[in-house]
């Protein structure tokens, strides 16, 4: 049996790539304990390698990542670049090691509230209006167009936080602050609301009457406030208002041979 070929070590700037890379692979370690730490940890052990030379020092950072860990997963790049060059800070002793747990799960919790208001709940919303739209213009080429967009446009985010992140440290949340994400998912989000109008516009069958339209809307509004307030689950919820929306012609049938 021939040798097992040695490679030689990577480079710095090779095993931070390495690392990013690992990134769009962090998902497949969700477990119901650690969350995201497995993927996490899969994530920063290139970047680890290169910079704890020590077998005892290495050992130890991999402990620092093995516990809960949880975020949204479009920061993951932006987390495992930050963390990296804490760990650089580390080994050159410029950072206490008890320090890093409580500053780790604080940055990541508020990242990930960050995302799940900016990411899931308005620019994937919108992406999704948008789409849902257009195709039902026919436009299927300016369709496919904008979700391309968007795919690159995430890449080039997850890309450019990973760098801020690497050169910068946590010095980068501060440039994220100043994005002011927030206050511009929240903006997203009255479009989106202008969308969800755009698209009932396109559904609803025409000629448009504007007492059936306010009809409608109302119960849209009555139903979207009993899944705020959390007494009906949204499936349910959904699951009613469509077939209240099926049953309204026949209960206006009725109603006109009453009269």
């Amino acid at each position: 049996m021939p040798p097992t070929p040695k490679f030689p070590p990577d480079s710095q700037t090779m095993a931070y790539v390495r690392s990013f890379i690992r990134c769009y692979m962090s998902g497949a370690g969700f477990n119901t304990r650690g969350m995201q730490n497995i993927g996490l940890t899969y994530a920063m052990q290139p970047g680890l390698g290169v910079i704890h030379e020590k077998g005892k020092d290495l050992k130890e950072a991999q402990k620092r990542y093995v516990s809960h860990y949880q975020s949204h997963p479009f920061w993951m790049p932006c987390l495992v670049g930050i963390y990296l060059n804490v760990e650089s800070a580390i080994a050159a002793g410029r950072f206490p090691p008890k320090m890093f747990a409580k500053v780790k799960d604080t940055t990541a919790y508020t990242l990930s509230a960050i995302g799940d208001s900016v990411f899931a709940g308005s620019l994937l919303i919108f992406w999704v209006l948008l789409t849902i739209c257009l195709l039902l213009m026919e436009l299927f080429g300016l369709a496919f167009g904008i979700g391309v967009l968007f795919f690159v446009g995430l890449q080039a985010f997850r890309a450019y936080t990973f760098v801020c992140g690497v050169r910068q440290g946590f010095k980068c949340l501060e440039r994220l602050k100043r994005w002011d994400l927030i206050n511009w998912g929240r903006r997203i989000k009255y479009v989106n609301a202008a969308m969800l109008v755009w698209l009932w516009v396109l559904i609803w069958p025409h000629p448009i009457v504007w007492w059936k339209w306010c009809i409608g809307l109302g119960m849209l509004m009555l139903f979207a406030q009993f899944v705020r307030t959390g007494l009906v689950g949204r499936v349910v919820t959904a699951a009613v208002f469509v077939g209240a929306t099926d049953f309204f012609p026949v209960v206006e049938q009725w109603l006109r041979n009453m009269l």
